[in-house]
């Protein structure tokens, strides 16, 4: 009935194909058995808004339907079946809305039941006894019987089962409103039947001759028809590995284009000298840097020098020495002659940057000054004053950098600490504050390990630097788990440890009592230690988001001096609050963290010279999932490894840090999270494609410039931090 239709509609889309440029760009409604009202449908619910929209709407999974199983074999843990039955039996009981056919079959092993609540009438009439089909459904047993509760009904193959070739049937993204308003799974597939039908024929190549030789890979036309009716498993294979390359090659082709005419086209504060305050200050640093700090300040001067302005990333795990590579970055603009900051997302980092990097400015005679929400009016004036006129070279602040009255004379060097915590607007206002429009150099950085995969899709244009390498004489933290159970042994542990002369974090994931989440919550957590740390023996500290900075900072700087044993906290010291006599790191309800921010909150500790611990509390109730990662927790420190591991276990889009609603597009097929291996392919292809023509002017490009310049491509500049 449906291929009649299809043939009927064609005379009628003649009038269309006229007026548009091709069957797919057609309305979704003018699709037989789709109409007005379900094509209202596919655009709300699932943005299908065109025929060749719906085609490029891929299952997400397959339904096996190439085998056919015996009764006799069935058991209740698989998913769908498909069984080969003649009916044996049909009867009707109940009356009205309370009806149900009850349909024995039987094949040469056993019998199983089918039953039917809606459709009695005509299901009755075609499943006569004697006759034979092919039913498709979940299994269930239901007082001792395996039965199917409305099975998909098709006729036999001819020539009997052993000439069955059936198929691999695609399972699409649905919603209530799709399945209340008629949109089955059968359906879906009878109108991508009749959309590959009409359609397949206009599909258009979308890479070149050269690259699908090259690369191996199927047709377009064969990767569509296949990823929706798959002939065989091999065939959906090759149709998924073409569409999944060719969806992450355009995404890296797009960035990588970009970055390239960035650097050609952006002029940039050329900074040919060392100068002399940055070896003062390396001269007199009290041991060696890593050979990952010298290497990646060796790749920060020669973006300092090349006269296009640098856009880096700086990854590097907690403790591995990004501040100090952030202060002789900034010392090189200032030998120079320019003016350098350094952005911090809170006021407590900020001012723990500027208390460390003024010791290390001590021996070069710069000065530097703190410029954050609770500088008051009086202490502004100089602040701006030596801003606007030159003479103070570095400022270490919060937001408050970016405000219209903050004037550089000759800003050279913007570096940004954990970038993903600034908005897009207000980064922007700081690459607008260069001097007579010519931008400067940019260095941001994350303590908050991002997968490569991803990092390579979120800053593909950017250039990465990795300090991978911890610096000597840093001890491992080691890491346990208890349940509630331990927190006796817990106790003891902590007084012994302050008994030594330590100091204790302990981090809650909630501010106030939540009737809905039963986890340890700050205040009665405050009140337990209290109780059990007693003054005058102990001294309790607290800091979190509810808070007056003044509170805040007052027992932050009680916990900092010294004078303070235990700092009972939210996740606000979860970036870099760094005291290196604390030596144990306490996270209660650890289950309610990712596995990234629990890495960031243990790397408060081990930052001096004792043995440091990491305690992860958990509360009775953890599922498996949780489990899983703070096991992970306790068996590597390696936040790269972790952070894999937790977009391998939660997604891409739960990554603590990552900011994942600014991924530059979103993908329709591949996963960052399963394709690393194509990803790091079709990569390397883009860049040695652009290493041959940048600008993709060739002919044999064309096909690759006019699809980026498709909306979807229109990738976003991270780059510019705009």
């Amino acid at each position: 009935m449906w291929h009649t239709n299809i043939g009927n509609f064609h005379l009628i889309f003649t009038k269309f194909v006229n007026m548009h440029k091709s069957i797919l760009d057609s309305d979704i409604q003018f699709l037989p058995g789709v109409g007005p009202k379900r094509a209202l449908l596919l655009k709300s619910e699932l943005e299908v808004f065109t025929i060749g929209d719906l085609l490029h709407l891929f299952p997400f999974r397959y339904i096996d339907r190439s085998t056919i199983q015996k009764i006799g074999s069935i058991t209740t843990d698989a998913a769908y079946v498909q069984v080969l039955g003649q009916v044996i039996s049909s009867s009707v009981t109940g009356v009205g809305r309370k009806q149900r056919l009850s349909v024995v079959i039987t094949d040469d092993t056993s019998q199983m039941e089918l039953v039917f609540f809606r459709g009695i009438k005509y299901t009755a009439e075609k499943l006569k006894v004697g006759s034979t089909f092919l039913f498709f459904g979940k299994p269930s047993f239901f007082n001792g019987k395996l039965n199917m509760v409305h099975p998909e009904i098709d006729f036999p193959p001819t020539g009997g089962p052993q000439n069955f070739s059936g198929t691999l049937t695609g399972v699409y993204a649905s919603t209530e409103k799709l399945k209340n308003g008629g949109i089955t799974g059968r359906v879906m597939n009878k109108m991508m039947e009749a959309a590959i039908g009409m359609g397949i024929q206009d599909i258009q190549e979308t890479l070149p001759d050269y690259i699908l030789r090259e690369k191996g890979l199927c047709p377009l036309n064969f990767a569509i028809r296949n990823i929706h009716f798959p002939v065989n498993q091999a065939s959906l294979d090759k149709a998924r590995y073409r569409l999944k390359w060719e969806e992450l090659f355009l995404l890296q082709l797009s960035l990588l284009k970009q970055k390239y005419i960035r650097s050609r086209n952006e002029v940039g504060i050329k900074m040919l000298r060392v100068g002399s305050p940055f070896n003062a200050c390396y001269n007199a640093l009290p041991y060696s840097l890593t050979g990952a700090q010298k290497r990646v300040i060796k790749e920060i001067r020669a973006d300092l020098m090349s006269g296009h302005q640098m856009n880096r990333l700086l990854q590097g795990d907690v403790g591995s020495g990004k501040t100090m590579v952030a202060v002789l970055t900034a010392l090189i603009a200032i030998g120079n002659g320019y003016q350098a900051c350094i952005m911090a997302p809170t006021e407590v980092l900020a001012q723990q940057h500027y208390a460390n990097i003024s010791k290390y400015l001590a021996p070069t005679g710069i000065h530097c000054e703190l410029l954050t929400g609770s500088t008051t009016p009086a202490g502004r004036k100089p602040i701006h004053e030596g801003l606007c006129d030159g003479s103070l070279k570095l400022i270490i602040g919060t937001h408050a950098l970016l405000e219209d009255d903050v004037i550089f004379k000759n800003l050279g060097l913007a570096i940004i600490d954990e970038q993903h915590r600034f908005g897009v607007d207000q980064r922007s206002k700081l690459w607008a504050k260069g001097n007579a429009g010519v931008p400067p150099h940019v260095l941001v950085m994350t303590a908050t390990p991002i997968p490569r995969t991803l990092a390579m899709t979120l800053y593909g244009d950017l250039d990465v630097s990795i300090i991978d390498e911890m610096p000597p004489g840093r001890k491992p933290v080691k890491t346990y788990c208890f349940g509630e159970a331990k927190r006796p042994v817990l106790y003891k542990f902590m007084a012994k440890q302050i008994s030594l002369g330590r100091q204790i974090f302990i981090v809650y994931p909630l501010i106030f009592e939540s009737e809905k989440l039963d986890y340890q919550n700050l205040e009665k957590g405050y009140e337990d230690i209290v109780e059990h740390f007693p003054y005058p023996s102990y001294k309790v500290a607290i800091v979190h988001g509810q808070q007056s900075n003044e509170d805040k900072m007052l027992n932050m700087n009680a916990f900092a001096s010294g004078r303070a044993n235990i700092l009972v906290s939210t996740t606000v010291i979860e970036v870099g609050v760094d005291v290196p006599n604390a030596s144990v790191m306490v996270i209660e309800s650890a289950e309610r963290f990712g596995l990234s921010q629990l890495h960031q909150l243990r790397g408060r500790v081990g930052r001096g010279s004792e043995e440091s611990f990491c305690v992860l509390m958990h509360g009775r109730k953890v599922s498996n999932e949780s489990m899983k990662r703070l096991n992970l927790m306790c068996a590597t420190e390696n936040g790269f490894d972790l952070a894999e591991e937790d977009m391998k276990m939660r997604g891409p889009g739960d990554l603590e840090g990552t900011q994942q609603s600014g991924l530059p597009i979103e993908l329709n097929i591949a996963s960052l999270t399963h394709d690393g291996t194509i990803l790091s392919d079709a990569r390397s292809y883009a860049e040695h494609i652009l290493a041959q023509d940048p600008t993709l002017e060739k002919p044999e490009n064309e096909s690759l410039a006019a699809e980026l310049r498709k909306d979807k491509y229109n990738v976003k500049d991270y780059s510019k931090i705009s």
